[in-house]
């Protein structure tokens, strides 16, 4: 990797809510997929070279400093080129409202001061890289078709082929708009009629400001909290409610190793906090949609819940690996599709039946079906709990008694209690108090070292693991116990680099993969919460903002972060990185922020 490569931070999200792009801040659009997250990319260039696809607009010559921003409330991102000979406005968005059969990109290059010479440079690789589209010229503009799909670039200018890419040279003038459109759509289907890029513009803007003045946070840290927000929507695919984990796949955790994975799919394990966030900040209609994909996923046989889902709810998500691409900073293997769909994990059936408690308590929980599904995943639960699982982590080695995992199975007979307590749903009520009191008695047993004063990662284990932090937020335990403040405690002696939170030792080899990644960024979100519980905002403060300076220009944060490279690494961006950044902010402001508010839903304190 040389000195010029692009670091993660330095891209930037546009997106339809139905797909989404990544910018450089060369101008350069380096990811692209279809109008599904699990649909080949267009462009793949951040998995690899250039030769795996890419769109560079950017000046012909030398560029002395380079400023972008989102405009307002929107997703419209805009990159200033500063030259000496003036100063060249790249102006990128996709078209709000939009369908799933069509995908349309608009790149706007403005000429601010002077005359900038600039230049463009096209080259189109479908199937991650691999094909290599047939491209004719159109009076438009160019027509470029490969097997399904069919993609056309209208603009005024003149644009010609060079050794299987696309170039041009032009020159914009202050005051000046020359637009680019790229439009996307099976190629079996007809040519649409073109849209004044202007007009487009106009309506993008309305309809993201429109969204986004609907957010009713008005705290400390708004600015940070309205980002996040609209990055979440920008996550979300409209047509079923369904949110991905981040719009890419195969981005390191560890520069260079094997540690990459496919995100472009909707964990189970995000619903809680997901619809937390997104109530705390208004946008029940969303928090409505996220709760009927769940159910709908959620459906089937009880044992064959998965811990994740593909956008409409697919659960064929096979895993294979692309050995022609290179790999993010040589990061190998590429890997597309997640193998991690098929393992057992304990957590996600209280983490499920947490989100319906959260959904039924604010009022978008009308429909009795979702007990019946729930009844008969607690009727697994009871057979279940204390069976080893690959855990919150999805560990590729051996399964184990994870202790959070414990944790979040007595979640799910918790919430089930309170909601017979509460809402008059019928069940067996008593026997799931006695095996309440049972997993709890449990874990308090074999998941609590004496010596260590401290819950551990497993049964017999003496790592700690970042996610106990979890144990108070979901009211196992109060903040007060010794244990916890003894658990917390552990966790910053042993878990914390500069400050950020490492999700776990990853040397002891419990993972089954090489050692070495970056801390986790929503872990570090959640001591942030735990000290706030305990009432020590003086140090959960200084953490808090610490978290806010590691986002990029604008404002987006990956999954996680190499405190000693001091750069993002994972998958980008990451939705549940901006999700806890919600949470924790309205902690710390809010008398009863969602910490407090998700206690609230428990049968127990």
């Amino acid at each position: 990797m040389n000195a010029t490569a692009p670091r993660i931070e330095d891209y930037a999200l546009i997106g339809d809510t139905h797909t989404a792009a990544l910018i450089g801040r060369d101008g350069s659009i380096d990811w692209l997929c279809l109008p599904r997250f699990d649909a080949p990319a267009c462009f793949a260039k951040l998995l690899g070279t250039a030769e795996n696809g890419r769109w560079l607009i950017a000046p012909a010559g030398e560029v002395r400093a380079v400023r972008r921003r989102y405009r307002a409330g929107t997703l419209v991102l805009e990159t200033d080129f500063e030259t000496p000979a003036g100063v060249a406005r790249l102006v990128d968005f996709m078209p709000c409202p939009s369908t799933s059969d069509s995908v349309e990109l608009v790149r706007l290059v403005c000429g601010v001061s002077g005359a900038v010479p600039m230049r463009m440079s096209l080259a189109l690789r479908f199937d991650y890289g691999r094909i290599i589209p047939w491209v004719r010229s159109r009076g438009y503009g160019l027509h470029a078709v490969a097997g399904p799909d069919a993609v056309s670039i209208e603009t005024p200018v003149a644009m010609r082929g060079e050794d299987f890419t696309t170039v041009a040279h032009f020159t914009v003038l202050e005051g000046q708009e020359i637009p680019f459109v790229m439009k996307w759509r099976p190629s079996h289907k007809p040519e649409t009629a073109s849209r004044d890029a202007g007009s487009l513009l106009r309506q993008t803007e309305d309809y993201w400001r429109a969204w986004s003045s609907r957010c009713a946070y008005d705290g400390e840290w708004r600015e940070a909290v309205l980002r996040s927000v609209i990055t979440l929507k920008a996550l979300t695919y409209h047509p079923t409610g369904g949110i991905v984990a981040a719009p890419t796949a195969s981005l390191p955790e560890c520069l260079g190793g094997p540690r990459n994975w496919d995100y472009r799919f909707c964990w189970i394990r995000d619903a809680t906090l997901t619809l937390l966030a997104m109530l705390s900040c208004g946008y029940t209609e969303e928090a409505r949609a996220w709760r009927e994909w769940l159910l709908r996923a959620a459906a089937g046989k009880p044992s064959e819940l998965q811990i994740m889902y593909g956008l409409a709810g697919e659960r064929r998500l096979e895993e294979y690996e692309l050995p022609w691409l290179s790999g993010f900073a040589g990061s190998k293997p590429v890997r597309i599709g997640n193998a991690a769909h098929a393992q057992f994990q304990l957590d996600v059936y209280g983490e499920l039946m947490d989100a319906l408690q959260v959904a039924r308590k604010n009022k978008i929980e009308p429909d009795s079906e979702a007990w019946r599904v729930q009844e008969q995943l607690l009727d697994f639960l009871e057979g279940a709990w204390d069976k080893p699982d690959e855990g919150i982590w999805e560990i590729r080695g051996p399964r184990r008694h994870f202790t959070h995992s414990k944790v979040m199975a007595w979640v799910g007979l918790d919430r089930s209690i309170a909601a017979v307590d509460t809402y008059g749903f019928k069940g067996p009520v008593e026997r799931w108090r006695d095996l309440r009191r049972r997993i709890h008695a449990d874990v308090c047993r074999h998941g609590f070292d004496a010596d260590k004063n401290s819950f551990v990662q497993y049964y017999g284990a003496k790592e700690v693991d970042a996610a106990l932090l979890m144990l108070p937020l979901v009211g196992f335990l109060p903040v007060s116990d010794p244990r916890m403040r003894g658990t917390v405690e552990a966790i910053q002696r042993e878990l914390v680099v500069d400050g950020l939170v490492m999700r776990y030792a990853t040397h002891t080899g419990v993972d089954g993969l090489p050692p070495g990644e970056g801390a986790f960024l929503a872990c570090t979100f959640w001591l942030v919460d735990n000290l706030t519980l305990m009432g020590r905002e003086d140090e959960a403060r200084p953490i808090f903002e610490r978290l806010l300076s590691l986002r990029n220009d604008v404002g987006l944060l990956a999954e996680e972060y190499d405190p000693r490279a001091r750069r993002q690494l994972g998958n980008f961006p990451q939705a549940f990185s901006h999700i806890a950044l919600i949470n924790s902010a309205q902690n710390l402001v809010l008398a009863k922020g969602p910490a407090k508010e998700r206690l609230q839903h428990a049968a127990v304190s």
